[in-house]
């Protein structure tokens, strides 16, 4: 128990005030303030050191939304991904977190369930919580990203290559990365490669990876090998891999396009004593750590988590003209055992 000018305070009963503070520091509230939020006046040190000290003893936690009020920012972004259980989102919410931190910021991320209302609500959520910027990997179509009321909050759009008006799009170039990939099996001598495709909620989108695997094979003068279109889980690429091997022919090759997919089908293959890549090679995409430590380690085209988040926290706190306007970063392909390298 502390007494501040003759009544009971108790720290770290979330009770304390600003007021408080003021009174066992022997400063105005005012002062308290400019200490807390670095101006925008300046304090003496001595003063400002008794500030900080009557903080620490009195265990003062400031509140947030009023400081956001003061100040006009909450200094804290949202994000939005459609599976927070997928270790690509996983890693790329982490990166984002530590970018967003180091500049002061952080950060609020929801789960979608790829599910579109889901989606909707917690947009909703975040722009009650007057966040300066949200950050989204979207299910909704273009027309309904570009409908949603934010009141003005910028959005920035991740994991897809189309735009939307007056939303800056960060991403991956897909399309070259799959094409990248499936080159890459072509070059070990495959002529029938298979893709898994995960299913999107808009039939009337086409992903990226599958347009990619179409240009490689369409410049090699290779026909079009089978389709798997699958959820996007470990249990997608199982059910799917099952499904091709139940085929009269079976592909020598497969390319998933993601690492999720490519781990249900190294588990799908294993179950059917098939030898990887000896019977079937196997070339994923994302890159996550879970291709590193799958049997056999997985070749994958790797999307660069660091400079995508770094780019999307960028254009998410950027004061530019960026509207509509989409950064594709490049891939790397990491070669590893499931190609046959």
């Amino acid at each position: 128990m502390v007494f501040v000018a003759g009544l009971q305070v108790q720290p770290g009963s979330g009770k304390v005030t600003r007021t408080d503070v003021a009174r066992y520091a022997g400063v105005s509230t005012a002062v308290v303030s400019y200490v807390i939020n670095g101006g925008p006046k300046p304090v003496a040190a001595a003063t400002a050191a008794r500030v900080r000290e009557a903080i620490k003893v009195l265990q003062y936690q400031p509140n947030a939304t009023a400081r956001a009020l003061t100040m006009g920012s909450a200094r804290l972004l949202g994000m939005i991904v459609p599976d927070s259980t997928n270790p690509y989102f996983a890693e790329l919410t982490d990166a984002i977190a530590q970018v967003a931190a180091a500049r002061g910021y952080a950060l609020l991320a929801a789960n979608s369930r790829t599910d579109a209302e889901t989606e909707r609500q917690n947009t909703l959520s975040l722009v009650s919580r007057q966040v300066d910027a949200i950050i989204l990997a979207t299910v909704l179509s273009p027309s309904e990203v570009a409908a949603m009321p934010v009141q003005g909050i910028p959005r920035v759009l991740i994991d897809q290559s189309s735009t939307v008006h007056g939303v800056p799009t960060v991403s991956t170039d897909f399309e070259q990365g799959a094409v990248a990939g499936v080159q890459h099996l072509i070059g070990h001598g495959h002529r029938d490669i298979a893709i898994l495709v995960g299913r999107d909620i808009d039939p009337s989108r086409v992903d990226p990876r599958h347009n990619g695997w179409k240009t490689a094979l369409r410049d090699a003068g290779l026909t079009e090998g089978p389709v798997e279109f699958t959820d996007f889980t470990r249990q997608g690429g199982y059910e799917a891999t099952r499904r091709l091997l139940e085929r009269p022919k079976r592909p020598t090759a497969i390319f998933a396009s993601s690492d999720l997919l490519a781990v249900g089908a190294l588990l799908a293959l294993h179950e059917a004593d098939l030898s990887i890549p000896d019977d079937i090679a196997v070339v994923s995409f994302d890159g996550t750590s879970e291709s590193e430590f799958s049997w056999p380690p997985l070749t994958t085209v790797r999307q660069s988590i660091n400079l995508i988040a770094e780019a999307a926290v960028r254009a998410a706190l950027s004061s530019d003209d960026s509207e509509g306007k989409a950064q594709l970063l490049a891939t790397e392909l990491i070669i590893r055992r499931s190609c046959g390298c």
